[in-house]
């Protein structure tokens, strides 16, 4: 593994357990048993750090998200599995992380905020086109405002103000949230398709 490659997975490591503000590059350093200045040599300071390693994460996700869209058989399965995926993610993700981001790396924010506007709210107002065509959603929906609800409402679900993480667990929220999304959306069909999915999930 490239150096370089090297000091972004062990910073990805801490920053995702500890969150990024409580994580300093002397850390970082300990924590993969180099030098700091070894890191000074790819990353000018910490911000530049977090911004590259955020940029690499987004394209990760941005990837396995058409992939997971490609292969599922229908807009159900489609959201779902897209849920399944996140939750893994936040099952390991501090919820501190995204605060850390908006108050002290602004640019990684804006970078964030763009993905979200970019990428993720158009691939939901897809999911819904295409829930409408298979007959899983109903045909009145406004795809263009859900989309940008249901991004909204994921954000909100990792805000700390609204959920403390002392009382509400992020993966918890986030199904949650899931749930009550899709059957405002879904036809009588779609949601004896999300009742299905739901008992062979169970019976697993």
């Amino acid at each position: 593994m490239e150096p370089r490659e090297r000091i972004l997975l062990g910073a990805e490591e801490l920053f995702f357990k500890y969150g990024i503000k409580s994580v300093t590059m002397d850390d970082i350093a300990k924590e993969l048993a180099i030098s700091k200045k070894t890191i000074y040599q790819f990353f000018r300071d910490k911000n530049e750090l977090v911004e590259t390693l955020l940029t690499v994460k987004l394209a990760q996700d941005e990837c396995e998200f058409k992939q997971i869209q490609e292969a599922s058989e229908n807009m159900i399965v489609e959201v779902l599995n897209m849920m399944k995926h996140m939750a893994a993610m936040f099952s390991k993700t501090n919820p501190n992380i995204f605060y850390d981001l908006q108050k002290y790396h602004p640019n990684a924010w804006k970078h964030f905020k763009s993905f979200k506007e970019d990428c993720m709210a158009k691939m939901v107002e897809a999911s819904i086109e295409r829930g409408i065509k298979e007959g899983l959603v109903r045909k009145d929906v406004n795809g263009k405002v859900l989309s940008r609800l249901r991004i909204e409402q994921v954000e909100m679900g990792l805000r700390a103000d609204i959920f403390p993480p002392d009382k509400f667990k992020m993966v918890d929220v986030q199904l949650a949230m899931l749930d009550h999304f899709l059957h405002g959306i879904c036809t009588l069909k779609g949601h004896k398709m999300i009742n299905k999915y739901k008992q062979l999930t169970e019976e697993e």
